[in-house]
């Protein structure tokens, strides 16, 4: 659960579910290792939910200033987020179309880009054209050539590009790639991987009466009406459907955990549950990924239901040795070690997990069926992480900017998930295995 200064996304949207709400959004409040850093001058492309997500997560990063907003809903989107950034000291210009802002604001470092995914390759290949670093939201692109545009275009501007997948910059993720996974190899041999986004039934976006975007505009910018503009993410043209918006954050997490690409996929998905005329995209799609990892074959399945929450989000890594669980959502995040497995006390001792809090239970107090073993204890991690989700992934890319580090998710990375993700839809369509080349995943 998040508090008002702590907004995700998805706490962000139930919170402006009726968009007469006002926004709900951070004061600037100076945090981490920056304080003397470089002052940065940024500009945001999108203001709508996702962008409005990350303008909260870069109030609470000093030496960060807004010069310009850029956003096609006037009346609404733009009003708010740029009386917002105004009311916390930051003096900027607001604007309708990019390229005005481009062409008219010359002393800008940066830009983060949170409008639409079919939006995302032009908004990027320009910006770097202009001389940008930049911060683009995932996907990279709801194609495949409009990913490959943005890797060119930052092989050849030499610009620092971020993609969006903020997982590779959080704490517990990275803790358990580095401590877990790589030094201490507490799963084991990975056999096999589970992960979900389950989410409830949601009414479509609506907007205030009086704050449509006017029909031109719309039709400038890509949208056939308002409702496509406020529900893109469900149309084939503008998005991915929720495997693509949901699922690319967690299937990212397996190639990174698996140093590895998948080598097939199988899916099964449909509308079954929404009118197809609005909702063009699957609302539930179940896929299973084949990985060939140094250590053998690793089946991954991956589901995300847009019709129940049960049980959120999650990705659950399994080995011969231990299990671990691991979400955004850190009360999930555990690792459960197998009764054969090796003694973790050395580990305990170098804080790569912690002492479980509750024991187990023995065999001596539970009634047990002959084909059931005793679940293993949770070990938590020695992780503390109360920020917004997206703040240290953007840390990472303005100190990036500066020089100071490398970027924790470069294009090559973004564009290796968006092929794994984008094959999931494919796969559905054609009802069948679908293979991968290794080629595939290299520009």
């Amino acid at each position: 659960m998040t508090d008002s200064n702590n907004l995700d996304r998805r706490e962000f949207i139930k919170a402006t579910t009726v968009l007469g709400a006002g926004v709900v959004l951070a004061p600037y409040i100076i945090t981490g290792k920056s304080k003397e850093a470089k002052e940065l001058n940024i500009a945001l492309i999108g203001a709508g939910a996702q962008g409005q997500v990350l303008v909260n997560a870069c109030l609470k990063i000093p030496n960060i200033k807004f010069r310009a907003i850029c956003d096609i809903w006037e009346s609404y989107n733009l009003l708010r987020v740029s009386n917002l950034l105004t009311k916390y000291g930051h003096k900027l210009n607001s604007y309708i179309d990019y390229k005005e802002m481009l062409a008219k604001e010359k002393n800008l470092d940066a830009v983060i880009i949170a409008s639409p995914d079919f939006w995302h390759s032009q908004h990027a290949v320009d910006c770097m054209e202009a001389g940008l670093h930049v911060y683009c939201e995932k996907e990279m692109s709801n194609t495949l050539e409009g990913a490959k545009r943005i890797v060119n275009a930052a092989r050849r501007t030499k610009r620092v590009v971020q993609i969006g997948h903020q997982r590779r910059s959080n704490p517990y993720y990275l803790h358990s790639y580095n401590k877990i996974l790589k030094e201490a190899h507490l799963l084991g041999k990975i056999t096999t991987i589970n992960g979900q986004w389950n989410r409830a039934v949601q009414p479509d976006n609506g907007w205030p009466t009086g704050k449509e975007i006017p029909n031109s505009i719309l039709d400038k910018y890509g949208f056939a009406n308002m409702h496509q503009h406020r529900n893109w993410r469900w149309y084939r043209n503008l998005g991915g459907g929720p495997i693509v918006d949901l699922g690319s954050h967690q299937i990212d997490i397996y190639n990174w955990f698996l140093n590895s690409p998948p080598i097939s996929v199988m899916a099964s998905g449909g509308t079954d549950y929404y009118d197809r005329k609005t909702h063009e995209w699957y609302d539930t799609v179940l896929a299973t990924f084949k990985y060939k990892t140094k250590d053998g074959f690793v089946r991954a399945f991956y589901q995300t239901i847009t019709t129940n929450s049960s049980q959120g989000y999650f990705e659950n890594f399994m080995g011969d040795q231990a299990s671990l669980t691991i979400s955004e959502s850190a009360g999930r995040v555990g690792i459960y070690k197998e009764p054969a497995a090796p003694n973790w006390d050395e580990w305990i001792k170098k804080k790569i997990i912690q002492t479980p809090v509750e024991e187990a239970p023995t065999a001596a107090n539970v009634v047990m069926d002959v084909r059931e073993t005793i679940a293993p204890p949770k070990h938590s991690l020695p992780v503390k992480f109360n920020d917004p989700y997206h703040k240290p992934h953007l840390e990472n890319f303005f100190n990036s900017v500066r020089g100071l580090e490398k970027v924790n998710c470069p294009v090559e990375v973004g564009y290796e998930t968006a092929v794994t993700v984008l094959k999931v839809n494919e796969a559905v369509k054609a009802q069948r295995e679908l293979r991968f080349s290794p080629s595939d995943f290299v520009i």
